[in-house]
């Protein structure tokens, strides 16, 4: 009798760690996970999400994130076309589609990644200069977008976009770009100021060429002028008398 009670001990022992060790196979898969699975080394399966089961010890499972990763790439220094030294500061954003190649071809995606957009950047940037660097901003992200794809596509990496978030230049240059768009403010204050006067003077010129035609509107615009000074008490008032007037005054003294 005690032997057969020691076996049904071992039995239940033997029967709960069984059942725990086919439970410890069950695994909760969320939404945006999937999971690569491997038995024996070899890929079996890419399973997710809900629940799903992995046999314990003959396969093993690897996690992947389907979301939209986002990497804030190191800023780092780039030498333009013309030499210059740039800042350049880059977020890239990107998303894993095939699971089991972006754990099978490439050991770490991310870090992959990173590398590969900051080799695009200074390969970029290096073949423009400075004027098209700070004028051309996503023409370079996109540029770089399209080679970064195009290295990652084999690991199941699909780059969503690429963003140059900051580009700093050198206080050097920073001062000369500062002297420059004040020259360029002070050209244009000259020139606006040159156009004012151009047409104030041709609106002048035909202002005069009007009123010489017409002498009574010219005598009219005496008398306005003389009632504008006039109303400022400490103003002296200067009238300036009609040629025709004058000749006539002229006329009646002669006759005396």
């Amino acid at each position: 009798m005690a032997e057969i009670w020691w076996i049904g001990i071992i039995a239940g022992v033997v029967a709960f760690i069984l059942i725990i060790w086919i439970l410890s196979g069950i695994k909760v898969i969320l939404e945006y996970e999937r999971i690569v699975v491997f038995r024996l080394g070899r890929y079996e399966r890419t399973i997710g999400p809900g629940l799903v089961y992995v046999l314990p010890i003959i396969e093993s499972a690897r996690k992947v994130d389907l979301r939209i990763i986002t990497q804030d790439i190191q800023r780092q220094e780039v030498i333009t076309r013309d030499n210059i030294p740039v800042l350049a500061n880059t977020v890239v954003y990107f998303k894993v589609e095939r699971p089991e190649d972006a754990v099978i071809k490439i050991e770490n995606y991310v870090y992959a990644v990173r590398q590969y957009t900051q080799a695009a950047l200074r390969d970029t940037m290096g073949t423009m200069e400075l004027d098209q660097v700070l004028t051309e901003r996503d023409k370079i992200a996109q540029d770089i977008r399209e080679i970064v794809d195009k290295e990652t596509n084999d690991w199941g990496i699909d780059i969503k976009g690429i963003k140059i978030q900051e580009l700093e230049l050198p206080a050097e240059m920073k001062r000369a770009f500062a002297k420059q768009a004040e020259a360029e403010r002070a050209k244009r204050a000259i020139i606006i100021q040159s156009e004012g006067e151009l047409h104030a003077a041709a609106n002048l010129a035909e202002a005069a060429s009007m009123l010489s035609k017409d002498k009574g509107a010219l005598h009219l615009r005496t008398l306005q002028t003389i009632r504008d000074i006039a109303q400022d008490p400490s103003e002296k008032i200067v009238i300036f008398m009609p040629s025709d007037l004058t000749e006539v005054a002229k006329k009646v003294i002669g006759k005396k």
